[in-house]
């Protein structure tokens, strides 16, 4: 087989290229869609849905690239392991915009209704943090940072918990005005999304550490 690194290169540099456009795609809809939450802006709403085809078309398209690689120049070791890791981050991207979507859903649900703006700047606060574990999450895949990655991986716990205090006030929100209590199962949904992309942007850290020191995080968190 005429393996030759050049030509390998070329392909994991456009593969990791592929990571970071389908990274700033989602990460777009995701803090649109949590504007549209807050500014009940419908044109936010539609933008982030209309992205969904997009997000998908890339979603196909590395996992074919990858499949392609490993099929064409059987890479081996540390190769084999980073475009198998691309093979999970490109799945967590693309959970990412679904998360994004359903957030987008909850939006047009939540237009023209009086929402707690307390809760919506906590939504506001969980998203940015979000967006930057992701943002760092992908710099580390893109530097080989396993430093970086530890610490992504880190600061979910910090997500979880902002989640936990955000319910909490939004139920409590509800035991004082009943009239609240669907527009509080929303948010709390939105809430819970979020979370769920901290999520993906742990686990693509995680991929990150696998790929640069050869080891499972998670197996070594539990020895």
């Amino acid at each position: 087989m005429d393996h030759t690194y050049s030509r390998f290169d070329t392909d994991l540099i456009a593969l990791r290229s592929e990571v970071s456009t389908m990274a700033d795609l989602v990460e777009r809809q995701l803090l649109r869609a949590v504007d549209a939450v807050r500014g009940g802006d419908p044109a936010l709403v539609a933008r982030v849905l209309g992205d969904e085809s997009e997000v998908n078309r890339r979603h196909l398209q590395t996992d074919l690239h990858c499949n392609t690689m490993i099929a064409r120049l059987q890479p081996i070791a540390v190769d084999l392991r980073e475009i198998i890791a691309v093979l999970h981050i490109n799945n967590d991207l693309e959970r990412i915009g679904d998360e994004a979507k359903k957030i987008a859903i909850r939006a047009r649900n939540l237009q023209a209704r009086t929402l707690p703006q307390g809760q919506l700047d906590r939504l506001h606060e969980m998203a940015i943090d979000v967006a930057e574990m992701l943002r760092e999450s992908v710099r580390a895949f893109a530097r080989r940072d396993s430093a970086l990655a530890a610490e992504v991986a880190a600061r979910d716990e910090s997500v979880d918990s902002a989640r936990d205090r955000l319910i909490a006030e939004l139920v409590d929100e509800i035991s004082h005005n009943e009239g609240l209590a669907t527009v509080g199962v929303d948010l709390a949904f939105v809430a819970q999304s979020i979370e769920r992309v901290g999520d993906h942007a742990k686990n693509i850290a995680e991929y990150v550490i696998r790929i640069v020191d050869g080891v499972d995080p998670r197996h070594r968190a539990v020895a």
